[in-house]
Parts: C-alpha cells; structure tokens; sequence
C-alpha cells in the first residue's frame, strides 16, 4: 500500500509540473515548508511531521519543557516540519505560549494564567515535567515564540482561548513579516461551527493557513469533509479518530475519517489528511487514534501498525510526542523528500 502512495505522488507531480532542482537557500526553509503544506497533490510522496507542545519528548521520556525555545530548536534540528504551540492570554490582555489553564504543572508558578499579568508571568520558570527540573526559561508571548521560530520551522497553533482570537494571531504573524509561518485551525463539527469557521476564515485574510479539526464523535459524513475543505480553502484536516470501544484495543479500517471517500475528498480539495498519534493527558494511550498511539509503535516495536497504518489510509502529515522515531521510520520506508530540492 506505501508503494501505492508513493506511485500516486509520484505521479501527481509529474501531472501537475515538473520539479525543479535549484538549490535552496537555509534561510528559505519555511517557505518549502509552507508551499508543501498548500500543495498537497504534489507532495503525497512525503509526510510532513508535526511536534506536539514543540517536542517535548523521546521513547515516552520528557526530555525538555513543553512549548520551550529548546524544544522549537530541537524539533528545528531534526528536521520538523512544524511545532504545536498553545496560547492562552494573560490578564493584561498579551497572548502566551501555555498549554494548561494554570501554571502550576510546567513553572514554577501557581494560579491560572488568565490572573496573572505578563510582567508576573515572566517570573515564572518553565519545568521539565516529571523531574519538576527548573529551566533557564520563563513563560513567554506569542510573538516571541513566532520571532524565535521565523524562517526556520512553522508553528501550529493550538487555540485555548475564544476563536476569534485566530484573528489576533493571524495579525500578529502579518506584523513580524511571516505569513507562511503559521497554521490557524478550529473544530468544526456542524453546520454552524462550519459558518464560525468560514467568518474567520475571511476575517484572518488569505494569506495566513487555515484548517478544520474534524472527530469522528461528531464528523461521520465524507461530504460533510468535502463541505468543509472547499468551503474554507484547507490546506490540510486535522483528524480525530477516537478510541472508545473497550472490545476493540485498536482500530481495524480508521473509521470514516480515513475512509476511501474521505481520501477521495482531500485529493479533490488539494488538501493534506492529518492523524495525532501523541497521547491525551489522563486519557489511554491512543485515544485520538483508534487506539493506535506511538507508544504501541515503540512498545511493540512495529511502527507499520501505527504510522504506516494511517500513512497506508491517505494521510500526510502527522503530529506526534515522537518526531525522532516518526522521523527515522519515515525515512527508512522512503516517504520523506529532502528540502535541499524545490517542488
């Protein structure tokens, strides 16, 4: 079946343009990037990988603080497409980079971010969690998060806070000159939350990334799928296949998310198809996929039941606690293109 996607991308690219082989500058790696993200006909040879809370891990260890510049650097150094990022506001009013609604288990800090101030948030020292290891950095703004990223890796945010704030941040990535650095996304799981996401997609412009969150709870439709994509321009769908049956320990097909008609539509609408394999807090491991998390790809020691599985059902780009091993399996079933050649 991988040899079928490669074929399929292969042969996308020849039917959509040739490729050209100027050599490409470093400073210009986002630009690659985000030209693959928008261009996903002729990128279907080549999963894109995105870094959960900046890559905060490896084999199951935390290694460094969540949503950390050390973290954006070592996913920059790997070869990481992207790093997810989550904002919250401060009480001032400033966006932040924190993933919890309080800051009691990644600094050094107690209470919830919405009551402190920026100038109080700069007090607080980032954890590595697990050890409760103090590092050198505190908690900082998004705009500091997208200067420290620019040129070198995007960012996919992963919104805390009132959707129309994706406004805010698409202005903010507009004012420090990267357009292409970010991807907006939003859940969409009706008609109405599709209407929410067609206003903000005008609202935040053209220019800037913009995808749905589609989960299987709710999402069952391949034209609800269709609908969507066109609709809002998508680049690409983030998927949630959830894992509730207690009698079925992993999922058989990927449900209708990852169905024929689903990769039908996203070939249609140009658009990437995106699967999280990291696990949720307090949840069971796999839990947004089917039951198919990288800690069954490590602990088994079979990556093709769980990568390969969905990478075999159409998608391309996938976010994970694991971009070390998601990388290095990739490479070695031959399903990454070096950024060192133009599309």
């Amino acid at each position: 079946m991988r040899l079928a996607v490669l074929v399929l991308g292969l042969l996308l690219c020849l039917v959509t343009g040739a490729a050209s082989l100027a050599p490409i500058p470093p400073s210009n790696r986002v630009s690659l990037i985000h030209d693959r993200l928008l261009n996903a006909n002729l990128n279907r040879d080549h999963v894109m990988v995105v870094a959960h809370r900046a890559g905060w891990k490896k084999d199951g260890v935390i290694m460094r603080a969540e949503n950390s510049f050390a973290a954006i650097d070592h996913a920059v150094s790997i070869g990481v497409e992207m790093v997810e990022l989550d904002v919250r506001r401060s009480k001032d009013g400033v966006l932040v980079i924190m993933h919890d609604e309080t800051l009691d288990r990644t600094t050094t800090c107690h209470g919830k971010v919405a009551d402190h101030t920026l100038g109080e948030l700069r007090a607080c020292q980032l954890l590595v969690e697990g050890q409760r290891r103090s590092t050198e950095e505190h908690v900082f703004t998004l705009e500091e998060a997208m200067l420290h990223a620019r040129g070198r890796i995007m960012i996919n945010i992963d919104n805390k806070i009132e959707p129309e704030a994706l406004v805010e941040v698409a202005d903010i990535a507009r004012s420090l000159g990267m357009p292409d650095g970010v991807l907006l996304k939003l859940a969409v799981w009706d008609a109405d939350r599709l209407q929410l996401a067609r206003d903000i997609r005008r609202a935040i412009g053209p220019d800037i990334a913009f995808m749905p969150i589609l989960a299987d709870d709710a999402v069952t439709e391949p034209a609800f799928i269709d609908r969507t994509e066109s609709s809002i321009g998508a680049p690409a769908a983030e998927l949630v296949h959830w894992h509730r049956d207690a009698s079925q320990p992993i999922t058989a097909d990927g449900g209708p998310l990852l169905s024929p008609l689903a990769r039908a539509a996203a070939i249609r609408n140009n658009a990437h198809l995106w699967i999280n394999t990291y696990p949720i807090t307090d949840r069971p491991e796999g839990m947004v996929a089917g039951g198919r998390g990288d800690y069954l790809a490590l602990k088994t020691g079979r990556p093709e039941d769980v990568w390969g599985f969905f990478v075999d059902r159409g998608v391309t780009i996938i976010q994970t606690d694991e971009p070390e091993a998601v990388i290095a399996w990739l490479e070695q079933e031959g399903l990454r293109r070096s950024y060192e050649l133009t599309n």
